[in-house]
């Protein structure tokens, strides 16, 4: 049989991984004639590409599906759909908003967060991870990060889920979806007017103070900045946390050593053995040769980085969930100029959520039949994970 990978495919989502080992064996430089893109899939190569950003290209967005590619992909993605000097600029006044002070400042916010969003769902016995705690937790914790006030919170989590919530929409997104979007982008736009009048202790009155002489960032840019927190610090945080549930049930020894204490560890594994982001996509400048073959200038190139972070070159016994082992590799939050502003706070809503979980919970079973995964040509994880838990005495 023929290898074929698609990202739309339902049945390479449920299992992408097998394929993935295919891929870097057989076809590193994979070409899909009906979706028109190429795949590279080893670690050296996706690497390589990350940093490359002259000839791989953001300025068509990161993910292939016809509502999100192309030339206004900046809606969506923001400066991350941006190459330099255009990306630099706006990467560096974002980055003075989104300070490691900032995010540090926040951590007894952010327990405070995910213990309101538990309390009321491990009083009994059963409860869903996704739809009763991981989605609203990040949801709230952005929210808390960007200055939405209290009273608007409930409307902002409702078009948040909207947006991120997919269990068929196959290639592209749903009305309601795009509905949503435009519903959060009036929104923001509001507030980014009220706090421009008024400032206060958040990003959003950060992002309208950072300067870099007489340069600002744009009011419209700042709406597409936040934005972009919905996929990126909400989405990948959510995914996040119900794939670590998942492959801690799945690994018993190693819940054990996370059930233990290591939490910081099991959130690295599973960012490396399971990531809420699978793929990067990039635009090709100039004919690009890998391996002999030659990737066509214009062509779209899928970087799979869930496939690199499986690569048995640079991580020995790749398909094992191993809390013991070197993760340093990983690229979970990408590489290059383009590494996730965001992964500090990721990776603390992480540890403070499972934190929490585990604080309370001292084992689980999964109902896996029930269990429903998220539909997306890039995103990895679960939209339900109902949950029969036994607490801590």
């Amino acid at each position: 049989m023929d290898l074929f990978y698609s990202p739309f495919d339902f049945a390479i989502q449920d299992d992408p991984y097998p394929v993935y080992s295919q891929l870097r064996e057989k076809s590193p430089v994979y070409r899909n004639g009906n979706d028109d893109f190429w795949a590279l899939s080893r670690h050296a190569d996706v690497v390589a590409a990350l940093k490359d950003s002259a000839r791989f290209s953001s300025r068509n967005g990161l993910r292939i599906e016809p509502a999100f590619w192309g030339p206004d992909a900046e809606k969506f993605f923001s400066f991350v759909a941006m190459d330099p000097p255009k990306h630099t600029r706006m990467r560096g006044l974002v980055a003075r908003a989104f300070t490691a002070k900032r995010v540090q400042a926040l951590e007894p916010r952010i327990r405070e967060i995910a213990r309101d969003c538990l309390r009321p769902h491990l009083e009994g016995d059963e409860f869903d991870l996704m739809t009763d705690f991981a989605g609203r937790f990040p949801t709230d914790v952005i929210s808390e990060l960007v200055g939405v006030p209290e009273a608007d919170r409930d409307k902002v989590r409702e078009l948040g889920m909207a947006i991120m919530y997919r269990d068929e929409a196959g290639g592209d997104l749903p009305p309601e979806a795009l509905q949503a979007i435009g519903a959060l982008v009036g929104y923001y736009t509001e507030l980014t007017i009220e706090r421009s009048r008024q400032r206060r202790d958040d990003l959003l009155s950060g992002l309208l103070d950072a300067a870099e002489g007489e340069d600002r960032l744009t009011p419209e840019e700042i709406v597409g900045v936040l934005i972009l927190l919905v996929g990126a610090g909400i989405e990948t945080t959510m995914l996040t946390l119900g794939n670590a549930w998942h492959a801690a049930w799945r690994h018993p020894e190693e819940r054990a050593k996370a059930f233990a204490g290591r939490v910081g560890d099991w959130i690295e594994e599973t960012l490396r053995w399971d990531p809420p982001s699978q793929a990067l996509a990039r635009t090709t400048t100039e004919d690009v040769e890998v391996h002999g073959v030659t990737i066509p200038a214009d062509a779209r190139v899928l970087l799979l980085t869930g496939a690199a972070n499986r690569d048995p070159d640079v991580f020995p016994d790749p398909e094992r969930f191993d809390l013991d082992r070197d993760t340093g590799e990983s690229l979970a939050f990408g590489n290059g100029r383009h590494h996730c502003l965001g992964m500090n706070l990721g990776r603390l809503e992480a540890r403070i959520a499972l934190g929490e979980l585990i604080g309370t919970v001292a084992d689980f079973e999964i109902d896996i039949a029930a269990a429903k995964r998220v539909r997306s040509s890039n995103d990895r994880g679960f939209v339900s994970l109902p949950t029969r838990i036994t607490a801590r005495r």
